[in-house]
C-alpha cells in the first residue's frame, strides 16, 4: 500500500515537472521575443532618426558654408571654417568619450533588462 502511494506521488511529480518545464520554455520564448522585438524596433527608430538628422545636418552645413563664403568672398574659406568646426567637435567628443559611455550604458541596461 505504501509503495502504491509512493509510486502515485512519483508519477504525479513527474507530470508536474514536465508541465513546469513546458511552461518555463514558453515563458523564455516569450521573453526572448519581447527583448528581440524591442531591440529591433529601437534600432529601426534609431536608424530613421539618425539618417534624418544627418541629412538635416548636411544641408545646414552646406548652407553655413555658402553663407560664410559670401561673407569671406571665398568658397574655400567658408568650407574650411565649417570643416574646422567639425574637426574641433570630433576632438572634443574624443576627449570626453569616457564620460559619454556611462550614461549610454545605463540607458541601454535599463532598456534591455526591463
Amino acid at each position: 500500500m505504501a509503495f502504491e502511494e509512493l509510486k502515485n506521488d512519483l508519477i504525479g511529480l513527474q507530470t508536474e515537472m514536465g508541465s513546469y518545464i513546458e511552461h518555463s520554455e514558453e515563458y523564455y520564448r516569450l521573453k526572448i521575443f519581447k527583448v528581440l522585438s524591442k531591440n529591433a524596433t529601437g534600432l529601426l527608430q534609431l536608424a530613421l532618426i539618425g539618417i534624418s538628422a544627418l541629412l538635416a545636418l548636411l544641408f545646414l552645413s552646406f548652407a553655413a558654408c555658402l553663407w560664410l563664403s559670401e561673407l569671406m568672398d571665398s568658397y574655400f574659406g567658408g568650407f574650411v571654417v565649417i570643416s574646422g568646426f567639425y574637426i574641433f567637435l570630433a576632438f572634443v567628443c574624443y576627449l570626453f568619450r569616457e564620460k559619454l559611455n556611462k550614461p549610454v550604458l545605463k540607458k541601454l541596461s535599463t532598456y534591455y533588462f526591463s
